[in-house]
């Protein structure tokens, strides 16, 4: 079982940075693909970019690409999404998200992510 616990959300301006961090406290954490989404007020979980159990792969959503960077740390069990240039749009409780273990590839649909952590909120004023 994964436990995941965000951090690094708050307040930025827009044209910003932030990074978020996500620990997991599992032992099954290397053997996962690992996911960042967020969910805006009113609107559904939207998937913002994933990275493959080994860390040679990711995707990311049109509208974060070339902004966002997710990394993971396995030796820490932890995975980051830095954000650059922020736009308002990109307010939202940010979510991040382990897949099944020792399953292969990347998946952009949150029914293939098993455990999910509490949530980060990221605040973008224009």
């Amino acid at each position: 079982q994964e436990q995941l616990v965000e951090s690094g959300g708050g307040l930025v301006q827009a044209g910003g940075s932030l990074r978020l961090s996500c620990a997991a406290s599992g032992r099954t954490f290397n053997y996962r693909a690992l996911g960042w989404f967020r969910q805006a007020p009113g609107k559904e979980r939207q998937f913002v970019a994933a990275i493959k159990y080994s860390g040679g792969t990711s995707s990311y959503a049109d509208s974060v690409k070339g902004r966002f960077t997710i990394a993971r740390d396995n030796a820490k069990r932890t995975v980051y999404l830095q954000m650059n240039s922020l736009e308002p749009e990109d307010a939202a409780v940010y979510y991040c998200a382990a897949g099944r273990a020792f399953s292969s590839g990347i998946s952009r649909a949150t029914a293939d992510y098993e455990y999910w952590g509490q949530g980060a909120q990221v605040t973008v004023s224009s």
